[in-house]
């Protein structure tokens, strides 16, 4: 989902983490796997939030003892690489590159806020952390390269175009997911619209007031990602 490697991505080792398979502890054979203590965190999250998350929590799911989790994952942190690699998974590319690089960076934006949407505890894991790309998260940064390559980027600026459009998706999903909470507190929105209508009407705010003021445009959460990819993406410089 967003870039990120290395020894500081959270004291996690990647080349450990992701190219080393797991050492269950030795004796009988154990009736889970790393695959399925992660697909249980995840369930937890999406159910619960990512606070829910705990090596206790998630051994109770797979019937499993705190301590024989350790062997798959020794730590939260690790679990939650795990966690957003295994989500990563549902990016599969839908198709090869177009060639139209605008019209597939959109393409990606939007299969990841559908994503994020699923997982509403994914932008906020994002935000807090330094992530680690496990194969199925370089699966889709290689789609997103590939999407670029009719750009005059070199390889470094289409890394960040990647991670950009990916913070992008994170914080309009995150606020989407607050916006549609506020909406479930009519109060909460009626005394948030009425305090802006107060400031609005202070006269210390005076373009705040005029933008108060335009017309309003479409504000369904479908209409307001699109709008703003499409500022987003149209405006992006990249020498062509």
């Amino acid at each position: 989902m967003v870039s990120g490697d290395g020894p500081g991505a959270g004291g996690i080792d990647p080349q450990q983490l992701w190219l080393s398979s797991p050492r269950p502890r030795k004796g009988r054979k154990p009736a889970f796997s790393r695959a399925a203590i992660t697909a249980a965190a995840v369930a937890l999250a999406d159910a619960e939030g990512i606070d829910a998350v705990t090596m206790r929590r998630v051994a109770s799911r797979v019937g499993a003892g705190v301590m024989s989790l350790y062997s798959y994952a020794p730590d939260k942190e690790t679990l939650l690489h795990l966690m957003v690699d295994h989500v990563s998974g549902e990016l599969s590319p839908p198709a090869p590159p177009t060639g139209d690089w605008r019209a597939d960076l959109k393409a990606i934006a939007h299969a990841q806020r559908a994503l994020m949407l699923r997982h509403p505890w994914l932008p906020t894991a994002l935000f807090n952390r330094r992530w680690s790309l496990g194969p199925n998260t370089l699966a889709f940064v290689e789609h997103a390269l590939a999407a670029l390559r009719p750009t005059a980027l070199d390889g470094a600026a289409k890394l960040e175009v990647f991670s950009l459009i990916t913070g992008f998706v994170a914080r309009l999903v995150a606020d989407e997911i607050a916006q549609a909470a506020l909406a479930g507190s009519p109060e909460r929105a009626a005394a948030e619209a009425r305090y802006l209508a107060a400031v609005a009407a202070d006269g210390h705010h005076p373009e705040l007031a005029e933008a108060l003021s335009a017309p309003v445009r479409p504000l369904t959460p479908d209409a307001t990602f699109a709008r703003l990819l499409d500022r987003m993406v149209d405006g992006l410089d990249t020498g062509t």
